[in-house]
């Protein structure tokens, strides 16, 4: 019986994300001709037409569809694999693909990375930087090895480790007229005065519900893109808002006039990793784990 290649399905795989032979083979870093010829083979190994290549588009025909999902399923085996082989080198060396969510980035990796690097000299650690929800898509789609999120979240088909808790403060303008930070009450806000992030940032969603902000009344229809954004709303004394414990003293609110108050000690999140069930790095993602915690 013969066999398509790793190679075959590799190219396949980059065919179906980019529909299209030259952007394909570009990024599989061979010539349009030679991927080209690889996909024939590969449709003449399993004697089954993958592509439908009239009118100069590509479309993935019924069964090539059906065997993009299988050829996934077949890289992502033969990576666990290669994972497996490499539990006998060293701990945290090697290829390391890292997704992390912009509201944990600029607090935590400028204190971890430095003494990252400098105990695992072999790590070789690439970053990628997204929400929630991507990251977790990419790390389900075998993109990423590990993600560093806040829960809650629905996460899927993973294993959590739970590294901390980050606490919400209460962020405002120095002297500012809207609230009174000494004797904080919810209920004393004034209407639309909550600025947060918009939707589709998991931030948003934790800071309601962590701070027990029922009355969205008291939220402002405008969300911020970017905390960078949040905070010069807030420096410009536009509302207040409520940010993670771990921006105390960052970068984030420097040469602003915003300052962060205590709240609630139960108002917070859950700061973890994540990665895939039955991972064979299970152990190295739990040295990492432990790492950040003492480090952060």
């Amino acid at each position: 019986m013969r066999l398509p290649t790793i190679k075959q399905l590799q190219y396949f795989l980059a065919l179906c994300e980019t529909r299209h032979f030259g952007r394909a083979a570009e990024a599989s870093f061979v010539s349009q001709s030679a991927f080209s010829a690889a996909i024939q083979e590969l449709e003449a190994t399993l004697d089954c037409q993958l592509v439908d290549r009239t009118n100069r588009q590509v479309t993935i025909t019924a069964a090539g569809q059906d065997i993009e999902t299988q050829a996934q399923l077949c890289i992502r085996d033969v990576e666990s694999l290669v994972e497996m082989a490499g539990q006998q080198r060293r701990p945290l060396s090697g290829q390391l693909r890292l997704g992390v969510i912009p509201t944990i980035a600029p607090f935590v990796l400028p204190k971890v990375l430095p003494r990252l690097r400098r105990k695992f000299r072999d790590l070789r650690l690439y970053l990628v930087e997204d929400q929630t929800l991507r990251v977790h898509e990419r790390l389900l789609a075998g993109e990423l090895d590990v993600i560093l999120l806040a829960l809650p979240f629905d996460l899927r088909s993973v294993e959590f480790m739970d590294l901390f808790g980050d606490r919400f403060l209460l962020a405002c303008r120095e002297n500012t007229s809207l609230v009174d930070p000494d004797n904080y009450r919810f209920n004393r806000l004034n209407a639309e005065s909550v600025l947060l992030l918009e939707d589709g940032h998991c931030l948003r969603e934790h800071a309601l519900a962590a701070c027990r902000i029922r009355d969205t009344e008291k939220v402002s229809r405008f969300g911020a893109s970017s905390l960078l954004t949040l905070v010069e709303m807030v420096d410009a004394d536009l509302g207040i808002t409520f940010l993670p414990e771990m921006a105390r003293g960052s970068a984030l609110l420097r040469n602003t006039r915003v300052k962060l108050y205590e709240v609630d000690e139960r108002s917070q999140r859950r700061i973890g990793l994540a990665w895939r069930k039955g991972s064979a790095r299970d152990e190295e993602f739990r040295l990492l784990g432990n790492f950040i915690t003492d480090n952060r």
